[in-house]
């Protein structure tokens, strides 16, 4: 699944989370809590994980500068 990030120490909630947004590519923070159902303080803390680690990145709304999409990372870009 993952080729480069293989060795990367992930928590379960992490994984958990990667495995969502590889299912729905994109998607934004209430998506994510109602597909993982964890709450939303655990799911910051993979989502900042997985960014540490290079794995998901954020993007903007750009109608609403509020709201955050997460999508996985290709190549590290």
């Amino acid at each position: 699944m993952i080729t480069s990030q293989e060795t990367v120490p992930l928590s379960p909630s992490s994984r958990l989370v990667l495995r969502v947004l590889y299912e729905v590519k994109i998607t934004d923070m209430k998506t994510l809590e109602e597909e993982t159902r964890l709450p939303k303080r655990t799911l910051m803390y993979a989502i900042s994980q997985l960014r540490k680690a290079g794995m998901v990145r954020t993007q903007f709304c750009l109608n609403d500068s509020r709201k955050r999409y997460y999508c996985i990372s290709v190549n590290g870009i």
